[in-house]
């Protein structure tokens, strides 16, 4: 495996054009809207790729029959060089070709289950009731930007407040001047906007998720993006939130933890 310099991560686009899961976190990197990596077989003309957002997903794809490459993968995989700080969380396409690979060369590894689900205007609830007080919604700024505080937030996706304010967009229930809960777009590209969500744990429960959800798709329904949502099977929450608001599994696929 080399790293990839930013000068030519063009050479990926082609083939992340041919992957038909959800890849809008690499898209992200590939098109330099945030700073991940890229690691390829050969730098000159790649043909396997492992592509990682700084929060910690990655997506492998490309030739899954490169013997270098998949022996590089395993040190890496096993940090054996002491590459990684953390943990990172791995889908590859196909996967029908990637999983037997990935589970011969690395064994007894923690495998979950990714799902992608489509919007279904259909499905989406019409509502007659706005949230209570002493809650309130209000268009994620700057300062709210800065204030949200958790493990899925905007600044994990987003280089900076700026950066968000100029091209993303989100919604955040308000308590006591601070956000409580955020939805926001983690990734735009093409009309597409894939939904994040962040409440704050003494503040969960009471149905803020959904009415900041509600406020971002009725943004994305009126400005003409496609709402988006993928998360772990095993997120419960997050998988009947995501059928609440409309969207509906079309894919599931293995989602391998590669550990520190």
């Amino acid at each position: 495996m080399f790293l990839l310099d930013e000068s030519m991560y063009h050479k990926v686009l082609k083939p992340l054009g041919e992957v038909t899961l959800n890849k809008l976190f690499a898209r992200s990197v590939v098109e330099k809207h945030v700073s991940g990596k890229i690691y390829v077989d050969n730098t000159e003309n790649p043909s396997t790729f492992y592509v990682l957002h700084p929060y910690g997903m990655a997506l492998l794809f490309g030739n899954n029959e490169n013997t270098g490459f998949n022996q590089g993968f395993v040190a890496y995989a096993g940090n054996i060089h002491k590459e990684r700080n953390r943990q990172e969380w791995l889908q590859a396409f196909p996967p029908v070709n990637w999983d037997s690979i990935i589970r011969s060369l690395l064994g007894n590894i923690e495998i979950n289950t990714r799902v992608n689900f489509k919007f279904n205007a259909l499905k989406y609830p019409v509502r007659k009731d706005t949230i209570m007080p002493p809650y309130q919604i209000q268009r994620t700024g700057k300062e709210l930007f800065e204030k949200m505080n958790g493990s899925v937030i905007p600044r994990y996706f987003w280089e900076s407040a700026d950066h968000f304010f100029n091209m993303g967009v989100g919604f955040s229930a308000i308590y006591n001047s601070e956000p409580v809960s955020t939805a926001y777009s983690a990734f735009i590209h093409d009309r597409q906007l894939e939904l994040g969500i962040e409440t704050v744990e003494s503040h969960r429960g009471k149905g803020l998720a959904f009415y900041t959800c509600c406020a971002l798709i009725d943004y994305c329904l009126q400005n003409d993006y496609e709402p988006v949502w993928a998360c772990k099977l095993e997120n419960n929450a997050s998988c009947n939130l995501a059928k609440k608001l409309g969207f509906e599994p079309v894919i599931t696929i293995p989602y391998y933890l590669l550990p520190v």
